[in-house]
Protein backbone atom coordinates (compact mmCIF):
# COMPACT_ATOMS: atom_id res chain seq x y z
CA UNK A 1 0.00 0.00 0.00
CA UNK A 2 1.34 3.38 -0.98
CA UNK A 3 1.42 6.04 1.71
CA UNK A 4 2.73 9.58 1.73
CA UNK A 5 4.48 10.67 4.91
CA UNK A 6 5.25 14.19 6.08
CA UNK A 7 8.59 13.46 7.80
CA UNK A 8 8.45 16.59 9.96
CA UNK A 9 5.00 15.63 11.22
CA UNK A 10 6.12 12.05 11.71
CA UNK A 11 9.07 13.10 13.89
CA UNK A 12 6.83 15.43 15.92
CA UNK A 13 4.26 12.69 16.56
CA UNK A 14 6.66 9.89 17.50
CA UNK A 15 8.19 9.31 20.93
CA UNK A 16 11.92 9.96 21.13
CA UNK A 17 13.56 6.69 20.06
CA UNK A 18 17.04 5.17 20.22
CA UNK A 19 17.99 6.54 16.82
CA UNK A 20 17.26 10.12 17.86
CA UNK A 21 19.09 9.61 21.16
CA UNK A 22 22.10 8.43 19.15
CA UNK A 23 21.98 11.61 17.05
CA UNK A 24 21.85 13.71 20.24
CA UNK A 25 24.84 11.79 21.64
CA UNK A 26 26.93 12.32 18.50
CA UNK A 27 25.97 16.00 18.49
CA UNK A 28 27.01 16.11 22.16
CA UNK A 29 30.36 14.51 21.26
CA UNK A 30 31.09 17.00 18.48
CA UNK A 31 30.21 19.96 20.67
CA UNK A 32 32.30 18.55 23.56
CA UNK A 33 35.35 18.43 21.27
CA UNK A 34 34.52 22.00 20.20
CA UNK A 35 34.30 23.13 23.83
CA UNK A 36 37.61 21.48 24.73
CA UNK A 37 39.38 23.12 21.81
CA UNK A 38 37.91 26.59 22.32
CA UNK A 39 38.75 26.59 26.05
CA UNK A 40 42.30 25.25 25.65
CA UNK A 41 43.90 28.58 24.87
CA UNK A 42 42.44 30.15 28.02
CA UNK A 43 43.86 27.38 30.20
CA UNK A 44 47.35 27.65 28.73
CA UNK A 45 47.36 31.47 28.60
CA UNK A 46 48.93 32.09 32.05
CA UNK A 47 51.76 29.62 31.38
CA UNK A 48 52.18 30.88 27.81
CA UNK A 49 52.47 34.42 29.14
CA UNK A 50 55.17 33.31 31.56
CA UNK A 51 57.16 31.07 29.20
CA UNK A 52 57.24 33.52 26.29
CA UNK A 53 57.45 36.69 28.39
CA UNK A 54 54.21 38.16 27.01
CA UNK A 55 52.29 41.16 28.31
CA UNK A 56 48.54 41.04 28.95
CA UNK A 57 47.80 42.83 25.69
CA UNK A 58 49.94 40.35 23.73
CA UNK A 59 47.54 37.63 24.78
CA UNK A 60 44.66 39.39 23.02
CA UNK A 61 45.60 38.21 19.49
CA UNK A 62 46.23 34.67 20.76
CA UNK A 63 42.82 34.46 22.40
CA UNK A 64 40.99 36.18 19.54
CA UNK A 65 42.59 34.45 16.54
CA UNK A 66 40.50 31.29 16.80
CA UNK A 67 37.41 33.38 17.52
CA UNK A 68 37.85 35.37 14.30
CA UNK A 69 38.25 32.08 12.46
CA UNK A 70 35.13 30.80 14.20
CA UNK A 71 33.10 33.72 12.91
CA UNK A 72 34.24 33.30 9.33
CA UNK A 73 33.88 29.52 9.49
CA UNK A 74 30.31 29.78 10.76
CA UNK A 75 29.30 32.33 8.11
CA UNK A 76 30.69 30.13 5.33
CA UNK A 77 29.55 26.77 6.70
CA UNK A 78 25.87 27.65 7.16
CA UNK A 79 25.02 28.18 3.47
CA UNK A 80 27.22 25.18 2.56
CA UNK A 81 25.29 22.96 5.00
CA UNK A 82 21.94 24.16 3.61
CA UNK A 83 23.17 23.29 0.13
CA UNK A 84 25.27 20.13 0.57
CA UNK A 85 24.11 18.71 3.89
CA UNK A 86 24.87 18.87 7.58
CA UNK A 87 26.98 15.71 7.80
CA UNK A 88 29.60 16.61 5.19
CA UNK A 89 30.19 20.03 6.73
CA UNK A 90 30.47 18.53 10.22
CA UNK A 91 33.02 15.91 9.12
CA UNK A 92 35.23 18.49 7.44
CA UNK A 93 34.97 20.81 10.44
CA UNK A 94 36.12 18.13 12.91
CA UNK A 95 38.98 17.16 10.57
CA UNK A 96 40.15 20.75 10.21
CA UNK A 97 40.11 21.80 13.84
CA UNK A 98 41.76 18.53 14.87
CA UNK A 99 44.65 18.94 12.41
CA UNK A 100 45.29 22.61 13.14
CA UNK A 101 45.07 22.23 16.93
CA UNK A 102 47.66 19.47 16.74
CA UNK A 103 49.86 21.69 14.58
CA UNK A 104 49.47 24.53 17.12
CA UNK A 105 51.27 22.41 19.71
CA UNK A 106 54.48 22.80 17.73
CA UNK A 107 54.31 26.59 17.28
CA UNK A 108 57.82 28.10 17.58
CA UNK A 109 56.60 31.63 18.28
CA UNK A 110 53.60 33.84 18.97
CA UNK A 111 52.98 34.77 15.33
CA UNK A 112 52.79 31.14 14.20
CA UNK A 113 50.47 30.27 17.06
CA UNK A 114 48.11 33.12 16.12
CA UNK A 115 47.93 31.93 12.48
CA UNK A 116 47.34 28.30 13.46
CA UNK A 117 44.64 29.25 15.96
CA UNK A 118 42.89 31.24 13.22
CA UNK A 119 42.93 28.17 10.96
CA UNK A 120 41.64 26.08 13.86
CA UNK A 121 38.77 28.51 14.26
CA UNK A 122 37.69 28.05 10.64
CA UNK A 123 36.99 24.40 11.44
CA UNK A 124 35.46 25.09 14.84
CA UNK A 125 33.04 27.64 13.37
CA UNK A 126 31.17 24.99 11.43
CA UNK A 127 30.86 22.48 14.26
CA UNK A 128 28.46 23.80 16.90
CA UNK A 129 25.77 25.46 14.77
CA UNK A 130 25.54 22.52 12.38
CA UNK A 131 25.51 19.98 15.19
CA UNK A 132 22.63 21.87 16.83
CA UNK A 133 20.86 22.10 13.47
CA UNK A 134 21.15 18.34 12.95
CA UNK A 135 19.86 17.60 16.46
CA UNK A 136 16.95 20.03 16.01
CA UNK A 137 15.89 18.30 12.80
CA UNK A 138 15.65 14.94 14.52
CA UNK A 139 13.90 16.37 17.59
CA UNK A 140 10.11 16.53 18.00
CA UNK A 141 8.94 20.11 18.41
CA UNK A 142 7.68 19.44 21.95
CA UNK A 143 11.19 18.53 23.14
CA UNK A 144 13.38 20.46 20.71
CA UNK A 145 14.86 22.97 23.16
CA UNK A 146 15.65 20.27 25.73
CA UNK A 147 17.39 17.97 23.24
CA UNK A 148 19.42 20.81 21.75
CA UNK A 149 20.51 21.93 25.20
CA UNK A 150 21.42 18.34 26.13
CA UNK A 151 23.71 18.23 23.10
CA UNK A 152 25.15 21.62 24.04
CA UNK A 153 26.04 20.31 27.49
CA UNK A 154 28.97 18.81 25.64
CA UNK A 155 30.54 22.26 25.28
CA UNK A 156 30.67 22.91 29.00
CA UNK A 157 31.75 19.37 29.88
CA UNK A 158 34.43 19.39 27.18
CA UNK A 159 35.74 22.71 28.43
CA UNK A 160 35.56 21.56 32.07
CA UNK A 161 37.46 18.39 31.21
CA UNK A 162 40.07 20.59 29.59
CA UNK A 163 40.37 22.59 32.81
CA UNK A 164 40.91 19.59 35.08
CA UNK A 165 43.27 17.89 32.62
CA UNK A 166 45.19 21.15 32.13
CA UNK A 167 45.59 21.53 35.90
CA UNK A 168 47.67 18.31 35.83
CA UNK A 169 49.19 18.40 32.34
CA UNK A 170 50.60 21.94 32.32
CA UNK A 171 52.77 21.60 35.47
CA UNK A 172 53.88 18.07 34.52
CA UNK A 173 54.00 17.98 30.72
CA UNK A 174 53.94 21.62 29.65
CA UNK A 175 51.31 23.68 27.87
CA UNK A 176 52.02 22.11 24.47
CA UNK A 177 50.72 18.75 25.72
CA UNK A 178 47.23 20.22 26.16
CA UNK A 179 47.16 21.27 22.49
CA UNK A 180 48.31 17.78 21.46
CA UNK A 181 45.39 16.29 23.38
CA UNK A 182 42.95 18.78 21.83
CA UNK A 183 44.14 17.86 18.33
CA UNK A 184 44.35 14.07 18.67
CA UNK A 185 40.90 13.52 20.20
CA UNK A 186 38.87 14.94 17.23
CA UNK A 187 40.94 12.87 14.78
CA UNK A 188 40.25 9.71 16.80
CA UNK A 189 36.50 10.42 16.85
CA UNK A 190 36.29 11.23 13.12
CA UNK A 191 35.88 7.58 11.90
CA UNK A 192 32.94 7.08 14.29
CA UNK A 193 31.24 10.19 12.90
CA UNK A 194 31.87 9.08 9.30
CA UNK A 195 30.25 5.69 9.81
CA UNK A 196 27.49 6.44 12.31
CA UNK A 197 26.44 10.09 12.00
CA UNK A 198 23.29 10.29 9.81
CA UNK A 199 22.37 13.08 7.47
CA UNK A 200 19.32 15.14 8.41
CA UNK A 201 16.30 13.30 7.03
CA UNK A 202 14.31 16.53 6.71
CA UNK A 203 17.18 18.01 4.69
CA UNK A 204 17.23 14.95 2.40
CA UNK A 205 13.49 15.19 1.76
CA UNK A 206 13.63 18.93 1.16
CA UNK A 207 16.41 18.38 -1.41
CA UNK A 208 14.62 15.50 -3.16
CA UNK A 209 17.36 12.98 -2.30
CA UNK A 210 17.27 9.29 -3.24
CA UNK A 211 14.12 7.70 -1.80
CA UNK A 212 15.93 4.57 -0.64
CA UNK A 213 18.33 6.66 1.41
CA UNK A 214 15.42 8.44 3.07
CA UNK A 215 13.54 5.18 3.55
CA UNK A 216 16.47 3.60 5.41
CA UNK A 217 16.50 6.46 7.94
CA UNK A 218 12.71 6.61 8.40
CA UNK A 219 12.66 2.87 9.04
CA UNK A 220 15.00 3.50 11.97
CA UNK A 221 12.86 6.39 13.21
CA UNK A 222 9.37 4.90 12.85
CA UNK A 223 9.39 1.31 11.50
CA UNK A 224 5.63 0.86 12.05
CA UNK A 225 4.71 3.81 9.83
CA UNK A 226 6.65 3.01 6.68
CA UNK A 227 6.66 0.42 3.92
CA UNK A 228 8.60 -0.18 0.70
CA UNK A 229 6.19 2.02 -1.27
CA UNK A 230 6.21 5.02 1.08
CA UNK A 231 6.90 8.44 -0.34
CA UNK A 232 8.13 11.34 1.72
CA UNK A 233 7.26 15.02 1.74
CA UNK A 234 7.88 18.14 3.77
CA UNK A 235 5.53 21.04 4.54
CA UNK A 236 5.42 23.41 1.60
CA UNK A 237 8.21 25.97 1.50
CA UNK A 238 7.21 29.57 2.03
CA UNK A 239 7.24 31.62 -1.09
CA UNK A 240 8.81 34.96 -1.77
CA UNK A 241 12.32 34.37 -0.39
CA UNK A 242 15.59 34.28 -2.25
CA UNK A 243 17.54 31.35 -0.84
CA UNK A 244 18.61 30.70 2.75
CA UNK A 245 20.25 34.09 3.28
CA UNK A 246 17.26 35.81 1.73
CA UNK A 247 14.98 33.95 4.14
CA UNK A 248 16.74 34.94 7.35
CA UNK A 249 16.94 38.57 6.20
CA UNK A 250 13.40 38.74 4.78
CA UNK A 251 10.79 41.02 6.29
CA UNK A 252 9.24 38.03 8.05
CA UNK A 253 12.43 37.14 9.92
CA UNK A 254 14.57 40.31 9.85
CA UNK A 255 13.82 41.79 13.27
CA UNK A 256 13.98 38.43 14.99
CA UNK A 257 17.28 37.72 13.24
CA UNK A 258 18.77 41.05 14.37
CA UNK A 259 17.70 40.50 17.98
CA UNK A 260 19.10 36.98 17.96
CA UNK A 261 22.39 38.37 16.66
CA UNK A 262 22.48 41.14 19.28
CA UNK A 263 21.64 38.78 22.14
CA UNK A 264 24.21 36.23 21.02
CA UNK A 265 26.97 38.81 20.56
CA UNK A 266 26.47 39.87 24.18
CA UNK A 267 26.10 36.29 25.44
CA UNK A 268 29.35 35.16 23.81
CA UNK A 269 31.14 38.31 24.99
CA UNK A 270 30.39 37.19 28.54
CA UNK A 271 30.99 33.46 28.03
CA UNK A 272 34.34 33.93 26.31
CA UNK A 273 35.54 36.64 28.65
CA UNK A 274 35.11 34.11 31.43
CA UNK A 275 36.51 31.17 29.47
CA UNK A 276 39.50 33.10 28.14
CA UNK A 277 40.38 35.49 30.94
CA UNK A 278 39.17 33.91 34.17
CA UNK A 279 42.36 31.82 34.63
CA UNK A 280 44.53 34.93 34.26
CA UNK A 281 42.22 37.11 36.39
CA UNK A 282 42.13 34.53 39.19
CA UNK A 283 45.89 34.01 39.09
CA UNK A 284 46.81 37.70 39.05
CA UNK A 285 43.84 39.21 40.89
CA UNK A 286 43.53 36.53 43.52
CA UNK A 287 47.12 35.43 43.84
CA UNK A 288 46.34 31.77 43.12
CA UNK A 289 48.46 29.23 41.21
CA UNK A 290 48.00 28.24 37.56
CA UNK A 291 46.45 24.93 38.67
CA UNK A 292 44.01 26.66 41.06
CA UNK A 293 43.05 29.16 38.34
CA UNK A 294 42.35 26.28 35.94
CA UNK A 295 40.15 24.58 38.56
CA UNK A 296 38.10 27.77 39.13
CA UNK A 297 37.55 28.06 35.38
CA UNK A 298 36.62 24.38 35.18
CA UNK A 299 33.98 25.02 37.88
CA UNK A 300 32.57 27.76 35.63
CA UNK A 301 32.20 25.13 32.89
CA UNK A 302 30.76 22.51 35.26
CA UNK A 303 27.79 24.76 36.01
CA UNK A 304 27.00 24.87 32.30
CA UNK A 305 25.23 21.51 31.80
CA UNK A 306 22.82 22.06 34.68
CA UNK A 307 22.06 25.53 33.35
CA UNK A 308 21.61 24.32 29.79
CA UNK A 309 19.28 21.46 30.75
CA UNK A 310 17.25 23.66 33.10
CA UNK A 311 16.87 26.43 30.53
CA UNK A 312 16.01 23.99 27.74
CA UNK A 313 13.40 22.25 29.89
CA UNK A 314 11.86 25.58 30.86
CA UNK A 315 11.85 26.88 27.25
CA UNK A 316 9.80 23.85 26.12
CA UNK A 317 7.18 24.62 28.78
CA UNK A 318 7.16 28.41 29.16
CA UNK A 319 7.61 31.49 27.03
CA UNK A 320 11.19 30.96 25.75
CA UNK A 321 12.12 34.64 25.63
CA UNK A 322 10.97 35.17 29.21
CA UNK A 323 13.06 32.20 30.33
CA UNK A 324 16.15 33.55 28.57
CA UNK A 325 15.59 37.11 29.82
CA UNK A 326 15.44 35.92 33.45
CA UNK A 327 18.51 33.74 32.90
CA UNK A 328 20.55 36.69 31.64
CA UNK A 329 19.45 38.80 34.63
CA UNK A 330 20.41 36.01 37.02
CA UNK A 331 23.78 35.78 35.27
CA UNK A 332 24.41 39.49 35.81
CA UNK A 333 23.70 39.16 39.52
CA UNK A 334 26.11 36.26 40.10
CA UNK A 335 28.78 37.84 37.85
CA UNK A 336 28.73 40.88 40.14
CA UNK A 337 28.98 38.58 43.17
CA UNK A 338 32.09 36.74 41.96
CA UNK A 339 33.97 40.03 42.03
CA UNK A 340 33.33 40.29 45.77
CA UNK A 341 34.91 36.96 46.81
CA UNK A 342 38.32 37.22 45.18
CA UNK A 343 40.27 36.07 48.22
CA UNK A 344 38.31 32.89 49.00
CA UNK A 345 39.09 29.91 46.77
CA UNK A 346 36.07 27.84 47.84
CA UNK A 347 33.64 30.71 47.25
CA UNK A 348 35.29 31.49 43.91
CA UNK A 349 34.69 27.90 42.78
CA UNK A 350 31.06 27.91 43.99
CA UNK A 351 30.09 31.24 42.43
CA UNK A 352 32.01 30.45 39.23
CA UNK A 353 29.78 27.37 38.99
CA UNK A 354 26.67 29.60 39.39
CA UNK A 355 27.96 31.98 36.70
CA UNK A 356 28.47 28.99 34.39
CA UNK A 357 24.90 27.86 35.15
CA UNK A 358 23.51 31.20 34.02
CA UNK A 359 25.77 32.16 31.11
CA UNK A 360 26.02 28.74 29.49
CA UNK A 361 22.31 28.15 30.03
CA UNK A 362 21.52 31.46 28.33
CA UNK A 363 23.91 31.02 25.39
CA UNK A 364 22.72 27.46 24.75
CA UNK A 365 19.13 28.62 25.01
CA UNK A 366 19.85 31.18 22.28
CA UNK A 367 20.95 28.33 20.01
CA UNK A 368 17.75 26.42 20.73
CA UNK A 369 15.71 29.53 19.96
CA UNK A 370 17.54 30.06 16.65
CA UNK A 371 17.19 26.42 15.58
CA UNK A 372 13.43 26.62 16.13
CA UNK A 373 13.03 30.04 14.53
CA UNK A 374 13.92 29.24 10.90
CA UNK A 375 12.46 26.82 8.32
CA UNK A 376 14.41 23.72 7.20
CA UNK A 377 15.72 25.30 3.98
CA UNK A 378 17.35 28.11 5.96
CA UNK A 379 17.91 26.57 9.39
CA UNK A 380 21.63 25.82 9.11
CA UNK A 381 22.29 29.27 7.66
CA UNK A 382 20.22 30.96 10.38
CA UNK A 383 21.92 29.08 13.21
CA UNK A 384 25.41 29.42 11.70
CA UNK A 385 25.08 33.11 10.95
CA UNK A 386 23.90 33.79 14.48
CA UNK A 387 26.91 31.82 15.67
CA UNK A 388 29.23 33.68 13.29
CA UNK A 389 27.92 37.15 14.12
CA UNK A 390 27.96 36.22 17.80
CA UNK A 391 31.71 35.60 17.61
CA UNK A 392 32.11 39.36 17.29
CA UNK A 393 31.33 39.40 21.00
CA UNK A 394 33.86 36.63 21.62
CA UNK A 395 36.57 38.54 19.73
CA UNK A 396 35.75 41.74 21.61
CA UNK A 397 36.03 39.85 24.89
CA UNK A 398 39.64 38.92 24.12
CA UNK A 399 40.64 42.55 23.70
CA UNK A 400 38.33 43.83 26.46
CA UNK A 401 39.97 41.52 28.97
CA UNK A 402 43.43 42.63 27.90
CA UNK A 403 42.43 46.29 28.10
CA UNK A 404 40.86 46.00 31.55
CA UNK A 405 44.02 44.34 32.87
CA UNK A 406 46.21 46.96 31.18
CA UNK A 407 44.17 49.74 32.83
CA UNK A 408 44.76 48.16 36.22
CA UNK A 409 41.10 47.43 36.97
CA UNK A 410 40.54 45.45 40.15
CA UNK A 411 38.91 42.02 40.19
CA UNK A 412 35.69 43.58 41.50
CA UNK A 413 35.67 46.39 38.91
CA UNK A 414 36.05 43.94 36.01
CA UNK A 415 33.04 41.89 37.03
CA UNK A 416 30.86 44.83 38.06
CA UNK A 417 31.24 46.23 34.53
CA UNK A 418 29.80 43.01 33.09
CA UNK A 419 26.36 43.86 34.48
CA UNK A 420 25.92 46.07 31.39
CA UNK A 421 26.20 43.40 28.66
CA UNK A 422 24.11 40.97 30.75
CA UNK A 423 21.31 43.54 31.00
CA UNK A 424 21.49 44.43 27.30
CA UNK A 425 21.28 40.74 26.34
CA UNK A 426 18.12 40.41 28.43
CA UNK A 427 16.70 43.46 26.63
CA UNK A 428 17.46 42.01 23.17
CA UNK A 429 15.64 38.78 24.00
CA UNK A 430 12.67 40.70 25.41
CA UNK A 431 12.44 42.81 22.25
CA UNK A 432 12.51 39.70 20.06
CA UNK A 433 9.67 38.17 22.03
CA UNK A 434 7.67 41.42 22.09
CA UNK A 435 7.98 41.78 18.32
CA UNK A 436 6.84 38.19 17.84
CA UNK A 437 3.83 38.80 20.07
CA UNK A 438 2.88 41.94 18.14
CA UNK A 439 3.11 40.04 14.84
CA UNK A 440 0.88 37.35 16.29
CA UNK A 441 -1.74 39.88 17.34
CA UNK A 442 -1.60 41.67 14.00
CA UNK A 443 -1.36 38.69 11.62
CA UNK A 444 -2.57 35.70 13.60
CA UNK A 445 0.87 34.15 13.62
CA UNK A 446 4.46 34.87 14.53
CA UNK A 447 7.48 34.27 12.40
CA UNK A 448 6.76 30.65 11.81
CA UNK A 449 5.02 30.09 15.15
CA UNK A 450 1.65 28.34 15.15
CA UNK A 451 -0.84 29.68 17.66
CA UNK A 452 -0.28 26.75 20.02
CA UNK A 453 3.43 27.44 20.42
CA UNK A 454 4.97 29.94 22.83
CA UNK A 455 5.13 33.35 21.23
CA UNK A 456 8.26 33.79 19.24
CA UNK A 457 9.60 30.26 19.65
CA UNK A 458 8.79 29.58 16.02
CA UNK A 459 9.14 25.81 15.63
CA UNK A 460 9.50 25.82 11.87
CA UNK A 461 9.04 22.93 9.45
Amino acid sequence: MNNTLDVRQLIDQQPIGRYQKWVVFLGFLIIALDGLDVAIIGFIAPQLKSDWGLGAQSLGPVLSAALIGLALGALIAGPLADRYGRKAVLLYSVLLFGIWTLASAFSPNLETLVVLRFLTGLGLGAAMPNASTLVSEYAPARSRSLLITLAFCGFSLGAAMGGFVSAWMIPNLGWRSVLVLGGVLPLLVLPLLYWRLPESVTFLVSKGADRQRILAIVRRLAPDHVNADSTFVMPAKRQGTDGAIGTILSQRYRFGTCMLWAGYVLALFLVYLFSGWLPTLVKEGGGFSVSEAAIVTACFQIGGPAGAISVGWAMDRCNPQRVLMLTFLFSGAVIFTIGQVVGDFAWLCAIACAVGFGLNGASVGMNALAAAFYPTEARATGASWMSGIGRIGAVLSAFAGAQMLALGWSFAQVFASLLIPAGLAALAVWLQGRNAALRFNAQGCTSGTPPAAPAGSAPAP
